[in-house]
This record gives structure tokens, C-alpha cells and sequence, in this order.
């Protein structure tokens, strides 16, 4: 009996794991070959009803190579062209979000799914025109109302607490606004019910609420402390600036979701996050905690 299959393609944060320019102590044991980490591509994860239409949820710019990777997003055989990826779910515009569509721009006809903020951000830059409009539509979703974007799939997108895409951030931008600029998506097919929120800045009783409903959670887990990037000399800004909430410590998603009783997958994992580390302190905390720790390829069957 088919259910719901959701495949990692990447689990990392922008930039992937190890970052192209960085030698961090986390970086440096991946470029050194360290086998206590393995690569990450950034995050992206595919969902199918019947392993024969699949949707994505963001577009990662290593999309390209995570399809290679991935034989169930392969052409199929006997077929000039050809794809199984029926659609794509944004969570926003952020670069990590986005910049894998112009990896599908051969004129293959899919659907392509946002709230209104996140497909006016790419119907204002053109180089998004590549994806043709007489094959690619563009479906704009409003926040908490269903829809269906594949075969026995139906989705929902919420407001999660964010702020809106780097690149566009004004001289004092609002950090933990619920708009739809940042949202969570929320996938269900015959009873099972798995929520995705790569990027939140806070959790509000709302989205606790709405997590405790999932038989799996994948949660922002970029990083482990607020000032990580700081105390590494990697960065100038706290996860919370950033848009995203720390792990550990007082307000961090390991104390806030403790009473998850579910399956709960951490993903969209910085580079300097020791949580890629097999056996480090913090990664056999999560995993002391319930948690675990996404990798690319990671399946998923509900």
C-alpha cells in the first residue's frame, strides 16, 4: 500500500556542508576527510504518494546535482523528455530557496507553488523568465488553506516567525514577523501528516500546536547557539538575526519542543553547526533528546 515517501536531497544550510571558502573547525574536518562527518548539499526534500509524481519543497541551487543523485527523480525510460517532478512547494525567496529553479528551465512543464510575497519576488527579477510561462504556471497558495499539488497530496502553507529574503532587507528590518514572506509547509496524504520548516525565528503556540499534529517534523536547525557564527569568526550576525532560533539554551528549539512526541529530523544545518560532528557532545544531545540529524539522501516513509 503506497504512503508518503519523502526523500533529503540536501540537508545543509545556504552554502552547504562544507562551505566552498571555509575552513571552520566543522569545515575543516570535512575538507581533512574526517569520516565523523559527511557532506550536505543545501536543503531541499522530495515527496511522493506513489513513487511516480514527486514535488519539492524549495528549489536548493545544488539541485542539479541532488536529482543525479537521487534515482527516483531520474527521466523515465522509453521517453525523450521527461521528468517526475510534478511540481515545487517555496517556502520563501531566500537564495537556497530559489536558485535551484533555473536548474529546470529546459521547457519541462511543472507546477510552481508560493504565496503571494515569495512569486512577486520572482515575478520582479527576469531571469526568472527562463521557467516559460506557457510550461511552468505559477500557483499563487494563501496561507492555512489546502491545495494539491500532486497526486493524493494536499498541502498547506503557514506563516512561521521570519523576516523576509537577505538580499532584500532594508537598513531595520522586522525579525519575527509571521507574514508570507517565511512559511512552513505542511504535507498530508491517508492519515499521515509530515511538516517542514526550514527557517523560523521563534516558536509560537500556533506552530507548536501545528507541529505536535506531525508524525514527522523536519525543524530548522541551523544553528546550535544564537552567536555560533560569532564566536567562530565566521559571521557578524546571531541566528535570531538571521531568522532563525538557536537550539540549545533558553528560548532554543530543544527545550520548546521537548513534549514532540513524534519523529522530529533537525535540517537546514549551518556549516559551523558541531551537530554535524558524529559523536560531539551537542549531536549526541539531540539524539539523547529525540532528535535526529538530516543527511542528503536520508528516506523517509510514512
Amino acid at each position: 500500500m503506497a504512503g508518503l515517501t519523502a526523500i533529503v536531497l540536501g540537508a545543509a544550510a545556504g552554502g552547504g556542508f562544507p562551505q566552498w571558502n571555509c575552513r571552520c573547525p566543522v569545515c575543516r574536518l570535512a575538507w581533512d576527510g574526517d569520516p565523523r562527518v559527511k557532506p550536505r548539499t543545501q536543503a531541499s526534500v522530495a515527496l511522493s504518494a506513489d513513487r511516480k509524481s514527486w514535488i519539492l519543497l524549495n528549489a536548493a541551487p545544488d539541485l542539479r546535482y541532488q536529482i543525479d543523485a537521487t534515482a527516483a527523480l531520474h527521466p523515465g525510460t522509453g521517453l525523450l523528455r521527461h521528468s517526475p517532478i510534478s511540481a515545487v512547494v517555496l517556502t520563501g525567496a531566500e537564495v537556497d530557496q530559489i536558485g535551484g529553479l533555473l536548474c529546470l528551465r529546459e521547457r519541462q512543464a511543472f507546477s510552481l507553488y508560493g504565496t503571494g510575497e515569495t512569486l512577486r519576488v520572482l515575478g520582479n527579477n527576469p531571469i526568472f523568465d527562463v521557467l516559460a510561462a506557457g510550461v511552468v504556471s505559477r500557483q499563487v497558495v494563501a496561507l492555512d488553506t489546502r491545495f494539491e499539488p500532486a497526486p493524493k497530496l494536499s498541502a498547506e502553507v503557514f506563516a512561521v516567525p521570519g523576516k523576509v529574503p537577505l538580499y532584500l532587507e532594508g537598513d531595520d528590518p522586522e525579525i519575527g514577523g509571521e507574514t508570507d514572506a517565511t512559511v512552513g509547509v505542511e504535507i498530508t496524504t491517508d492519515g499521515s501528516r509530515l511538516t517542514f520548516v526550514p527557517g523560523s525565528a521563534a516558536i509560537t503556540p500556533q506552530l507548536e500546536e501545528r507541529l505536535t499534529r506531525a508524525d514527522v517534523v523536519l525543524f530548522d536547525g541551523t544553528l546550535y547557539q544564537d552567536d555560533e557564527m560569532i564566536r567562530t569568526g565566521t559571521g557578524s550576525k546571531t541566528g535570531r538575526r538571521m531568522g532563525h532560533m538557536q537550539i540549545e539554551g533558553p528560548g532554543g528549539s530543544l527545550n520548546a519542543l521537548a513534549a514532540l512526541s513524534r519523529r522530529r529530523i533537525y535540517i537546514h544545518i549551518n556549516n559551523t553547526n558541531p551537530i554535524l560532528v558524529e559523536g560531539s557532545p551537542e549531536r549526541r544531545r539531540v539524539e539523547a533528546a529525540g532528535w535526529e540529524i538530516a543527511e542528503d539522501g536520508m528516506e523517509i516513509a510514512l
